[in-house]
């Protein structure tokens, strides 16, 4: 039976319906990922099933009783509020401390933080991973996550991913490296309707590459994206590391003639004439922010045409070591030369001023009119088309651009001025899938050296050749296997997290009431152990009786859990004493 049944469903805001008599359901075991353009109608088809927003027409039926848990993309909490109060709620210290699956959510997402810390003043990625604990913690029978994976670092993601992998879940997310990893379904929004496919985002985009192949469409670009995405998929890390599971000959056979996404010698050739041989070279830097060294005796070099993604946790100096590059940090020792012929742009996290006042068309063509990018040439319409700016759109206001459309804008500009030096931090921020695969494709032939900071991993192994990792320690490592290596390395140098614990029992008046205490508890655990051997011996004896063993199943569950939870308590007493 469905948890959820959508019958007819119809939603706008203004005169174009997001979407046109709808009809789906989502059943206990589905693994969904929503995709779709920005403004789409993603997030108001969740809003709709999750049963936050009313539908114009149609209806949405939830089963009876059922547990949904709604991550939106705000996070939002009461005034004065702590870790305990939203994560835990009115939970007493004994219950929650001896409960294994909240104890594994607080030491997955919030490693060293007290349950007694105050949310005012979190950044926001700790604002995210409480958002997360507050929805994980609870036992629901449907989850359904809204942009989950925003302000989350790489090591969060690959957590959060693993965690989900059992639970029924309906996510969007622009994160196809999530997408791979936690679905099984893809939902398509567009045009009013929701498309479906079978498998996670590596079949979706063979699907679609499929249909359009079989339908002949004349949209001759969206096919060689669509060709280029999929071989990269069967060819690259991704297809290493996650088996995207769609099938390999038809897979093959589509990418048969399809060359690779880059020609690395040939864009080098163009780097290193537009460049000559040295672009950056730090040599001996130490870098201090007030107390902290976040660079020692660094010797790096960035030549002509590297491509270089640049991975570690937050806070270790990834857009310090940009900034230094760039000139507005200045090392404690050492030096740092640049070639003589490098023209930077820098894509900062912070968004820049824009003229609002100003026409889209006008504030690109007040950098250039035309560019060259590898061996074609394009107006500052055309590549305003391709940013997503089509028609009449190109002569909205900037000050009418939503964020998301300005940091469009902001990398477009920043393009036309043809530089043959790039850093990009964070540049997927705010950016749908159809427009990522236009930027992958923009970077495969732009010709210059790149240095990129994202927590997007799958974007981060599309555009980047090798990727680096600073792991806190004033130094830069290079990693041959890439992110899957930086999260083994950051495994076995990183201690298990420590669950979150309750406050620590009050003492015992003396110690003979505590090992009192004690005593009682080892014989309930003692007892608790012959019982669970005693419906060891039962199940053995009713082999083959169904119900009866579906009984006996249930009570060993039963008796294992409670064993636990004294057993956490008894470890916390004896602590104590």
């Amino acid at each position: 039976m469905n948890l959820i049944n959508v019958e007819g469903l119809g939603k706008a805001y203004g005169p174009v319906p997001l979407l046109d008599d709808v009809s789906l359901g989502v059943s206990a075991g589905d693994r969904i990922g929503v995709v779709g353009r920005n403004g789409g109608g993603k997030s108001t088809l969740v809003s709709l099933l999750a049963g936050r927003v009313a539908p114009d027409g149609g209806r949405v039926t939830h089963t009876r009783g059922l547990r949904l848990g709604f991550l939106t993309q705000r996070d939002e909490f009461p005034e004065g509020a702590t870790v305990r109060s939203v994560v835990l709620g009115e939970r007493a210290e004994h219950e929650w401390a001896g409960d294994a699956r909240a104890r594994e959510i607080l030491a997955g997402l919030l490693p060293g933080i007290s349950v007694d810390t105050p949310i005012e003043g979190m950044s926001g990625g700790e604002r995210r991973r409480v958002a997360l604990a507050r929805l994980l913690v609870p036992e629901t029978d449907l989850l359904v996550l809204d942009e989950p994976t925003n302000h989350l670092d790489i090591e969060a993601i690959a957590w959060l991913a693993g965690h989900l992998k059992d639970r029924t879940l309906i996510v969007v997310t622009h994160d196809r490296w999530f997408l791979d990893a936690v679905t099984e379904r893809t939902w398509e929004v567009a045009d009013g309707q929701v498309h479906r496919y079978e498998g996670g985002y590596s079949a979706y985009v063979l699907a679609k590459a499929e249909r359009a192949r079989i339908a002949a469409s004349t949209e001759e670009k969206r096919q060689n994206l669509l060709r280029k995405e999929l071989a990269w998929l069967r060819r690259g890390p991704q297809a290493r590391s996650t088996k995207p599971k769609f099938r390999v000959d038809a897979a093959n056979a589509l990418i048969a003639d399809e060359p690779p996404a880059r020609d690395a010698v040939e864009l080098v050739r163009f780097a290193t004439s537009r460049l000559g041989k040295t672009v950056y070279d730090v040599e001996d830097v130490t870098v201090r922010v007030g107390d902290r060294t976040l660079f020692e005796h660094l010797t790096w070099q960035l030549g002509p045409g590297d491509r270089v993604g640049l991975v570690g946790v937050n806070g270790s100096g990834k857009s310090t070591l940009l900034r230094l590059l760039e000139g507005t940090v200045a090392p404690s020792a050492g030096r740092v030369i640049r070639g003589k012929t490098v023209q930077l742009a820098h894509l900062s996290q912070e968004l820049g001023e824009l003229d609002p006042a100003r026409r889209v068309l006008e504030s690109v063509e007040e950098i250039k009119r035309r560019i060259s990018i590898g061996k074609r040439e394009f107006s500052a319409s055309q590549m305003l088309e391709r940013f997503g700016f089509r028609g009449d759109a190109q002569w909205t206001p900037v000050g009418d651009l939503s964020g998301g459309e300005r940091r469009r804008l902001q990398l477009l500009r920043l393009l036309m001025a043809e530089p043959n030096v790039l850093f990009l931090d964070e540049p997927t921020n705010d950016l749908d899938i159809e427009m990522l695969t236009e930027l992958e494709d923009l970077l495969d032939g732009w010709p210059g050296s790149l240095v990129l900071v994202s927590h997007d991993r799958y974007f981060l192994e599309r555009v980047s050749d090798r990727v680096l990792a600073l792991v806190g320690d004033g130094r830069l490592l290079l990693l041959p296997g890439g992110v899957d290596e930086y999260l083994d390395r950051r495994r076995r140098s990183t201690p298990e997290p420590q669950p979150v614990r309750a406050a620590e029992p009050k003492p015992a008046k003396n110690s003979w009431q505590a090992k009192k205490e004690l005593d009682r508890l080892e014989r309930r655990i003692e007892k608790l152990g012959d019982r669970e051997a005693d419906v060891h011996e039962l199940m053995a004896t009713h082999a083959t009786d169904h119900e009866k063993l579906l009984e006996l199943d249930a009570e060993l569950k039963a008796v294992r859990a409670e064993r636990e939870e004294i057993e956490e308590q008894w470890l916390v007493l004896a602590d104590e004493a």
